[in-house]
């Protein structure tokens, strides 16, 4: 197994050897432990040379993204791993949309294509968007912005 080490600053102590946290009042320091006040940190990495993408075979749908909803293989969006594994690209309307709307989804899938409309209705959680129960019709609105 390759392995590769390298020296770098501590992060810690940000390079000082030495640690101040709440615990240390005002003008008062303690020898970091994570570098024992040298300052470094030398990283060991024993690593896996990189020969070219796995397939798995536990694997039959694949998301773009999990916006922390339970995702079985009857949920609503993805493509298939045969798909996935051959190209992995997601075209417009694979989104898990029963249970998301655009701005949810592409808030984690990919945030160049997240709406930032007026009628995006925010408050603490986006299920709580004033328009939420009727996502069907801005899922319409970012298809006809995304010429599906």
């Amino acid at each position: 197994m390759p392995k590769m080490s390298y020296i770098r600053e501590c992060k810690s102590c940000r390079g000082t050897g030495i640690y101040k946290g709440f615990a240390e009042g005002e003008g008062v320091g303690v020898v970091c432990c994570d570098c024992r006040g040298s300052g470094k940190e030398i990283i060991v990495d024993n690593y896996t040379e990189f020969t070219g993408k796995k397939q798995r075979r536990d694997i039959d749908i694949v998301f773009q993204s999990n916006c922390g909803i339970g995702l079985g293989k009857t949920s609503n969006g993805g493509i298939s791993y045969k798909e996935w594994f051959k190209n992995s690209t997601f075209p417009i309307g694979t989104e898990n949309r029963q249970n998301t709307c655009p701005a949810w989804w592409y808030q984690s899938a990919d945030s160049n294509k997240k709406p930032n409309w007026n009628e995006c209705g925010l408050v603490d959680m986006f299920k709580n968007c004033k328009c939420f129960k009727i996502k069907e019709k801005c899922w319409d609105k970012f298809d006809k912005e995304h010429k599906k």
